[in-house]
């Protein structure tokens, strides 16, 4: 497998500081092992910073929080942030407020933007990025907006929708990494991650 010929991988035990089952899902079918284990760091939106600043600094401080729990271990963390017009869509609080979000993205783009990185504590080192995707929304109709919030999908994402489930129905485009939308930009880590462990001598 590709992982395979990242140096140093296999000797490494390794976290995921994140409770998201599409993160999960998407570093399992790429044939990495890892264990999990979630940050009680509470995201705060509400921040002076930039999207993807946001996202960035929501990554790093649970990235943190785990490594200093655990610092034998190389810790992955990551915080995807949806944004339309300059605001940060988190997950909807009830079905009015995934009705607005939807209504906001109908035939609009949108980005996506995900913070990521990993840390390894007991050498002090560690790596972020940011990928930003453009996700173009076609004109959905009050009628189809009501009906995929009936799905309930909505209420666990940020934005209100699923790429990766029948989300998928609403979406005309994506410019930019499809992994990204669902919550973790892989390609991207993979060459991060590759980069980083080069320079570790075990």
């Amino acid at each position: 497998m590709l992982l395979s010929l990242i140096k140093n991988l296999d000797k490494l035990d390794i976290i995921l500081a994140s409770a998201s089952p599409r993160r999960f899902e998407i570093l399992k079918n790429a044939g990495l092992t890892f264990r999990v284990l979630t940050s009680p760091v509470e995201e705060d939106n509400t921040l002076p910073l930039s999207p993807a600043e946001l996202a960035l600094y929501h990554a790093m401080i649970k990235g943190r929080d785990i490594a200093a729990q655990r610092p034998q271990t190389l810790v992955i963390s990551a915080d995807t942030i949806v944004v339309c017009d300059g605001e940060i869509m988190g997950k909807p609080l009830n079905e009015e407020d995934a009705f607005r979000m939807l209504s906001k993205l109908s035939g609009r783009i949108h980005q996506v933007i995900t913070g990521f990185g990993v840390r390894f504590e007991k050498y002090n080192r560690s790596v972020y990025d940011t990928v930003q995707t453009d996700v173009t929304f076609r004109s959905l109709t009050e009628e189809e907006i009501l009906a995929y919030i009936d799905t309930a999908e909505p209420f666990d994402k940020a934005g209100a929708y699923a790429v990766q489930g029948q989300g998928s129905l609403l979406i005309e485009k994506i410019n930019g990494c499809f992994f990204n939308v669902v919550g973790f930009p892989l390609s991207r880590f993979y060459v991060v991650l590759n980069k980083f462990l080069e320079e570790f001598v075990f």
